[in-house]
């Protein structure tokens, strides 16, 4: 792995005792949604992806891009009309909704032979197409593969104990020439239980470095009044480049 995580006074701290067993039911999270506890929802954007947008798209055009565990996030209509076609997944209806009515976009239901109980939400246009289902029912046999997966709040939500569950499934999904961005955070996770949770630089060189070159590009202060409530004194996003070897 180029690059390292080492901060000044601060040393990688072992997640593996504290936050290892937490497991955040589909209940809790649905929960989240409806009682509007959705303070990892970003309105703006993600200044990093925005930062290092040169570098997703490697100067390609109509990229079929990946939002796994997408929320509402305001980055899929921004790609969508660059004239990339997005796709996402979230277990939270009421998310998906909010999306497109946030965004004035008009859509369609329809159901998706390949997962029982699941629905494919597409705007007019066509070139958003939403999943309302679990993220590992998301198969490249339902889905294709991707030449951009944009990460930001998927990978630090998932239980820990379903990380190599999950990486092999991104991986999968990874076409030849993909850019994934890989945004975590990092923190003292015996002050917070999670989510989001704890993930180390050597986590992520665990989890993709067998068959992904990764990069670290940039960590930056993303410490906020509600991460001090949780008694954090220091919180890092942390952003990395993968891409198959």
């Amino acid at each position: 792995m180029e690059n390292s995580l080492d901060t000044p006074g601060r040393e990688e701290v072992d997640d593996t005792v504290s936050q290892q067993d937490r497991v955040v039911s589909e209940e809790e999270w649905l929960k989240k949604w409806q009682l509007r506890n959705i303070g990892f929802h970003n309105e703006e954007g993600h200044l990093l992806l925005k930062k290092y947008l040169d570098i997703f798209l490697g100067g390609r055009n109509g990229l079929k891009i990946f939002f796994p565990l997408c929320g509402k996030a305001v980055e899929m209509k921004w790609l969508a009309d660059m004239g990339h076609h997005i796709v996402g997944v979230e277990i939270s209806e009421i998310a998906l909704k909010e999306f497109f009515t946030e965004q004035n976009l008009s859509y369609s239901e329809e159901t998706v032979p390949e997962i029982p109980g699941a629905k494919l939400m597409k705007n007019t246009s066509g070139n958003i197409s939403l999943y309302c289902c679990s993220l590992y029912d998301l198969t490249s046999s339902v889905a294709g593969k991707f030449d951009a997966i944009w990460d930001r709040g998927s990978l630090v939500a998932i239980n820990p104990c379903d990380r190599e569950r999950y990486a092999n499934l991104m991986i999968s999904l990874m076409n030849k020439s993909c850019c994934y961005l890989l945004v975590t955070v990092s923190y003292d996770p015996s002050k917070h239980a999670g989510p989001p949770f704890y993930v180390s630089d050597s986590e992520v060189k665990k989890l993709f470095g067998q068959c992904c070159d990764i990069k670290l590009l940039e960590k930056i202060d993303g410490l906020m009044e509600r991460h001090k409530a949780w008694g954090l004194d220091y919180l890092w996003e942390v952003m990395y480049t993968i891409v198959l070897k």
